[in-house]
Parts: structure tokens; C-alpha cells; sequence
């Protein structure tokens, strides 16, 4: 089988398109046929070396595709069913050995394309709106890089918990797009202050939580624009990661919270992993999660995909297609 493999940490130019034995899979796993992978700012952090992992790899965390063949202690799964998931290694390829307490079925009416493009952002947003902090009527959010994969999504989540929503956008097209997933207000900060217009908006009052994905640039700017006692929610790092923080800042600024979050720690349960995948594949089935598919690529073209993604030329979600 083909697959995108990373033997040194580097640079998109080390996605490295590989043959590989199809996989075997373990008692415990899925061998499943790819029909398409999610790209995500993490996989970039793998291939960097910023998230360490032991090299080589074979990229990608999220995706969708065909069970083929089931483990011998794997319960509830046969061949045909129709899958997705969101935390298992090794996507960016045609099939993969997939642990089966990590892997969901889909309803009749999402697809496996749709399951790649909503799997890992999905289930993240769940969790950053439902638990990492609970947005609800009265709320407001700031919504960082709101025409993203992950900010188009979290800003139709948010607006459906009822909370007001400011997102931040680099172009006045994606301005455009986050406005038209209901942002309340999108700051275009290339020509704006966002932590000024932030308070601006707010009369001077700050939001409540801070979703912040981009990290370096944006962290302390985030942080001052939250309510005393606001939540800064840093879960990437997409202009490089934050420096370390002093605790006491938090008090200077307002007895704050902070927090850096991931899926993995949300989804540490069957229970946990089926009810976030349950309400998100649900919403994408009965079309009140509207999903934005920025562009399709071949494994081939994965590098290109990784370069459009740093360089935030992107607009919603990259699939990588085998």
C-alpha cells in the first residue's frame, strides 16, 4: 500500500510517499480501507518534531473509511461496516491497523468523507465548548483563526449553545466565512488590534473564555482580553508555541485560568469517546453542522497540503484522498 511517511523531523519536503505491507491487524484491531484522512495543524507538529515521536512515522490522526477485516477479541465491528476516527496514528495512508476502542460507525447518513473532515476537529470543539469550559446563553467567546477547520466549526457550535461569538480572521474573505457560520462580530487583525477591538465590543467588560489555537503570537494578547476570571483555552500552536508562564500573571491579570487541553484527555472512555462523536456525527447528519471542505489531495500531494495549512492559506477543512 502507499502511505506518507516521515523518517526525520523537518520540513514539508520529509513527507516521504512510501510502500508498505498492507497491515495485519492485532486482536484488539480494525483493518480498515481509507477512503480519505484529515489533515490537522498536529500532524505538522509530528513532522517537526515539536510533538516528539520515535521515527519513522506514517502521518495523520483522523479519518474515514471501510472495515475489511476484525480482530479475533473485537466485539460490535464486521467487515463492511462503515467507520471514522479521530486519534489513531498512521492515516495518511490506504488502509490502516486501527485499535477498535478508538474507532466509531456511522450513521447511514454521514459519510466516510464527511467522518475525515469532522472526526478529530469535531470531537475537539465538543469538547472545548462542553467541558473544557461550558459555553451557554450570556457567554461570549473570542474564536482565534474563526474560518479554520476547528473555527468554523466552533463557531457554529458555539452559536448553537447560545453564546456570543467574536472570531479573529487574517482576510476579508474568511472575515466573511466565520460571519457566515454566525459570528457575532470578526475582528481582521491584520488591520485591527484584536485585543483593543475586543474590548472595544465588549465595553470594556472582556469575554469570558479565549479559544486560542495559534499560541506564540496571540497568547498574551488573548489573555488581556479576558473578563477577571476568564479561561484562556490554549490547544495550538500554529505561529509556534507559547513560552513558559509565570503563575503569578494569572492573578495579576485577574485571577484567571489557564489551561492546555487535548483530545486524547477528553476522550478517555468508550462512553466519553461515543457521546462527543455521537453528537457531532449527529449534527452533521441531520445538517445543522454545515462542514467546509477546503480542498481535496492525493497522498502524493500531502507536502503541498501541509505548506498550505502553515502558511494559512486554507478555509475550512484539507482531506488527503489516497
Amino acid at each position: 500500500m502507499k502511505a506518507i511517511r516521515v523518517h526525520e523531523q523537518g520540513g514539508p519536503e520529509n513527507l516521504a510517499l512510501d510502500d508498505l505491507p498492507v497491515p495485519e491487524p492485532a486482536k484488539d484491531d480494525l483493518l480498515i480501507r481509507i477512503d480519505a484522512a484529515g489533515l490537522n495543524y498536529i500532524d505538522t507538529y509530528h513532522r517537526s518534531g515539536l510533538y516528539p515521536l520515535d521515527f519513522p512515522i506514517t502521518l495523520g490522526l483522523e479519518g474515514g473509511g471501510t472495515v475489511e477485516k476484525v480482530g479475533d477479541d473485537v466485539n460490535g465491528f464486521e467487515a463492511g461496516d462503515r467507520v471514522g476516527w479521530g486519534t489513531c496514528q498512521g492515516s495518511y495512508a490506504e488502509y490502516i491497523a486501527a485499535p477498535a476502542a478508538k474507532v466509531v460507525k456511522l450513521p447511514e447518513d454521514v459519510t466516510t468523507e464527511q467522518a475525515a473532515a469532522v472526526m478529530l476537529q469535531g470531537m475537539t470543539v465538543h469538547y472545548l465548548t462542553h467541558s473544557t469550559y461550558l459555553l451557554e446563553a450570556g457567554k461570549t467567546a473570542l474564536v482565534h483563526a474563526a474560518a479554520g477547520g476547528v473555527g468554523l466549526l466552533m463557531v457554529q457550535v458555539a452559536k448553537k449553545l447560545g453564546a456570543t461569538v467574536i472570531g479573529t480572521a487574517g482576510t476579508a474573505e474568511k472575515a466573511e466565512l466565520a460571519k457566515a457560520a454566525g459570528a457575532d462580530e470578526v475582528i481582521l487583525y491584520t488591520e485591527q488590534d484584536f485585543e483593543a477591538e475586543t474590548r472595544r465590543l465588549t465595553e470594556g467588560a472582556g469575554v469570558d473564555v479565549a479559544y486560542d489555537s495559534v499560541g506564540k503570537a496571540t497568547w498574551e494578547g488573548s489573555m488581556n482580553s479576558l473578563k477577571p476570571r476568564g479561561y484562556l483555552v490554549l490547544f495550538g500552536n500554529a505561529s509556534g508555541p507559547v513560552p513558559p508562564i509565570d503563575p503569578l500573571i494569572l492573578t495579576q491579570k485577574g485571577s484567571l485560568f489557564l489551561t492546555r487541553p487535548n483530545l486524547m484527555g477528553y476522550t478517555l472512555t468508550r462512553d466519553e469517546l461515543d457521546q462527543r462523536a455521537g453528537d457531532i456525527l449527529r449534527w452533521v447528519g441531520d445538517g445543522s453542522l454545515d462542514l467546509r471542505i477546503d480542498r481535496r489531495v492525493q497522498l502524493a500531494e500531502a507536502a503541498d497540503a501541509h505548506r498550505a495549512l502553515e502558511s494559512r492559506d486554507t478555509k475550512g477543512k484539507v482531506l488527503i484522498v489516497p
